[in-house]
């Protein structure tokens, strides 16, 4: 009976220490697959931010010559504009010096 008792004893603990040892392996992949794969989403995060930087940075070339291009049209306009000869007033308030359109009772004449 004592035999038996510690027969019994020892084959519980022998399946104690195989579960013990299968829960070490079994966390031990689960370390290794969590930082494979922490590695790997740290590697994707890289590559984005890269992407990120590099859509910026188009955007900022794209930007700086836009603003070349319109300042250039600008000067361009400027000096054209120097150039062109400047409307005539031919006074009095009126287009080209006639009444059009708007009469007061001092643009008829008396006669």
């Amino acid at each position: 009976e004592r035999r038996e008792r510690e027969r019994k004893l020892s084959k519980e603990m022998a399946e104690k220490a195989t579960r013990e040892l299968e829960k070490m392996q079994i966390q031990e992949k689960a370390e290794v697959k969590y930082k494979e794969w922490l590695q790997k989403k740290r590697a994707e995060e890289a590559e984005k931010k890269k992407k990120e930087k590099e859509k910026e940075k188009e955007r900022e070339a794209e930007l700086q010559e836009k603003k070349a291009r319109s300042e250039k049209i600008f000067k361009e306009w400027l000096q054209n504009a120097r150039n062109k000869p400047r409307p005539v007033l031919n006074g009095y308030g009126f287009p080209h010096g006639k009444s059009t359109g708007l009469y007061f009772y001092y643009t008829y004449v008396a006669t």
